[in-house]
């Protein structure tokens, strides 16, 4: 458990999107009047909107949030962070008080060190895969994360594989602030990384659920050869839980 943000209901989109934007979190968790927990935004809500002044709360983009108690198995708090699609949890108390909360990146090692995983990656791989092109701006990337929710996209030129750029990569750039604003004249290919970790569709779901852990990454793109066929994230992983 660590300490995460918390906003109160009262509090604006723009903090929200503030948060959001510069840190590993992608969702905040939103307390009420008496200090319990209502929900949470997500990074999809606070990104889209744009200005940089808004009277807007984010009492009207709230979601239900998956949350548990401190004795609660790893195991039940990633099964809820699967239920509602996040990527991390509150812990709160018998009133709903929040205390803290988890984050699946730090759960999903000790989840498949314990547990079997069942099947192959071409049977829990998303074979739909949003992807985007070297020669596309920055203000394009951030428009796909804001529209779609993925905060990271597979780089595909020429039907190959040539890198993945994340959000993390438009904050390590700097150019993050300048996308929001649509201002960047970077492309994909200037700030992506280009040595990508990848997995053939006919691994076992448990090798590629290592080469995530091993290289502290939470998206694969599954290769058949060399052409893209899918991509697998720590969620397709958990579906594979014995």
């Amino acid at each position: 458990m660590l300490e995460i943000p918390v906003l109160d209901y009262h509090d604006g989109i723009t903090k929200a999107r503030q948060i959001l934007r510069d840190d590993r979190f992608r969702e905040i968790y939103v307390t009420g009047a008496k200090k319990d927990l209502l929900g949470y935004i997500d990074i999809t809500d606070a990104l889209k909107v744009t200005a940089t002044k808004s009277n807007v709360t984010v009492e009207g983009y709230l979601k239900d949030a998956a949350c548990a108690g401190p004795e609660t198995s790893v195991e039940d708090v990633a099964r809820a962070m699967r239920e509602y699609r996040t990527d991390s949890a509150a812990i709160t108390d018998c009133n709903r008080h929040i205390l803290g909360g988890v984050l699946l990146a730090d759960l999903f090692p000790v989840i498949i060190s314990r547990n079997e995983l069942a099947g192959s990656v071409s049977a829990r791989m998303t074979k739909k895969v949003t992807t985007v092109s070297p020669e596309d701006t920055l203000p394009q990337v951030y428009g796909q994360i804001a529209g779609s929710g993925y905060c990271a996209f597979p780089v595909v030129k020429k039907k190959k594989l040539a890198g993945l750029i994340s959000r993390r990569d438009l904050i390590r750039s700097g150019a993050m602030r300048l996308a929001i604003a649509g201002s960047s004249t970077k492309t994909v290919g200037d700030v992506m990384t280009r040595e990508v970790i990848t997995v053939s569709c006919g691994r076992p779901l448990a090798d590629a659920a290592r080469l995530m852990v091993d290289n502290d990454v939470s998206r694969l793109p599954v290769l058949d050869g060399d052409t893209l066929v899918g991509i697998l994230d720590r969620h397709d992983v958990l579906a594979g839980l014995a």
